[in-house]
């Protein structure tokens, strides 16, 4: 018998969630509509189907954890005897199970669903400096996108003309193609390519627009960017993307957030971290230093006696949490610098603090090297 969890390639203490995920990702590849008279890919994919079979179902993968194998028909111990057809339904009956299994169609040709004629959507990305995310900040950007023709206010005919029902489509504005595969008979439902899913075509078209009814331009958008943003985070403003043809809905607009590097500070989650280096004469007497911070610079008192490597919390100098829920901290940590090169005077001062200086203690001079 196969190990299961090697065959979706997951750990034994993975989650459903993860073996829900590598089994979807093994079943699209090794699909037998996806490869054809391919018998290696088809025991591949049964081989995942009977391993996902046991392990999404608690009971089974107790048991399986527990003995090595599951009790299969008659209860007598051992593995399934899994066939292409247990392996398909194991298969349709998962796809419910996935969140956003939206791939389905696309990979097998058929779909349930009618797709949508409007325009497509739009993707920028804003760089935010450690600053601007600490306090959030309006941006202004210039998008070029697909917008309502001025000429023909969008409907794509000159003026005087009008509209015809699409030949193609006789109107419905959807093509339906019927495809057969071992899953049965299924219908792939797509707009209409000729007229865009409208169901009707231009009989004079739009000079400006050739009958598009949009034209390219520019637009100038504004984006509130909360505070507390990380490299990763985005935001959907809807209908912020290109108008559809013929006057049909326009997509959005998703904005993704990146971090530009700071010279000196670093982000860690909403904490931020910064390296400070003293000298021997400010770590053992004590100092206070001004060190930079999202909001400026602050005061940063160092407790006399300090270690090198010692790190001080500055409560409340983070970044905000995106939500509203409090705010991280500035930690610095203390780095006491030896001097390589020392003038007469200053060996002359080094030298009679060591001889003030009491002597290290034999035993507390060596301690274990811990990595």
């Amino acid at each position: 018998m196969p190990d299961y969890y090697q065959v979706l390639g997951v750990d034994r203490g993975s989650s459903q969630e993860a073996i829900k995920k590598s089994y979807r990702k093994l079943a699209l590849k090794y699909h037998p509509d996806k490869n054809p008279g391919d018998s290696q890919a088809e025991q591949k994919f049964k081989e995942a189907a009977e391993a996902y079979d046991v392990l999404n179902d608690p009971q089974k993968r107790a048991q399986y954890d527990q003995f090595g194998q599951v009790r299969g028909n008659g209860g007598q111990p051992g593995g399934f005897d899994f066939d292409l057809s247990d392996a398909l339904r194991t298969f349709m009956s998962g796809i419910g199970s996935f969140s956003g299994f939206g791939g389905f169609d696309e990979f097998f040709g058929g779909s349930s669903r009618q797709r949508t004629a409007g325009g497509s959507d739009l993707r920028v990305t804003i760089p935010l400096t450690y600053e601007e995310i600490a306090t959030g900040i309006e941006k202004t950007i210039r998008v070029k996108r697909f917008e309502s023709c001025p000429t023909c206010d969008g409907s794509g005919a000159a003026a005087g003309g009008g509209t015809i029902t699409c030949q193609q489509c006789r109107g419905t504005g959807q093509i339906r193609q019927v495809q057969r595969s071992l899953l049965g008979q299924m219908i792939n439902v797509q707009p209409c390519r000729n007229c865009g899913g409208t169901g009707r075509v231009v009989e004079r078209p739009c000079g400006t627009c050739h009958g598009e009814g949009r034209t390219k331009m520019t637009k100038q958008i504004k984006i509130d960017v909360p505070a507390g943003v990380a490299a990763g985070n985005y935001m959907t403003l809807s209908g912020e993307g290109n108008h559809g043809r013929h006057g049909a809905p326009p997509g959005d607009l998703l904005v993704m957030f990146d971090e530009q590097r700071h010279n000196i500070l670093t982000r860690h989650g909403s904490d931020v971290l910064l390296d400070v280096s003293i000298s021997f004469a400010e770590a053992a007497m004590g100092t206070a230093i001004k060190v930079p911070t999202l909001e400026g610079m602050a005061n940063l008192k160092i407790p006399p006696g300090i270690q090198s490597g010692h790190l001080l919390r500055m409560r409340g100098k983070g970044f905000p949490e995106l939500r509203g829920r409090g705010r991280g901290d500035q930690l610095v940590r203390i780095q006491v610098i030896t001097p390589q090169q020392i003038t007469r005077e200053q060996r002359k001062a080094y030298e009679e603090l060591q001889s003030l200086e009491s002597q290290i203690p034999e035993a507390g001079r060596f301690r274990k090297f811990e990595g």
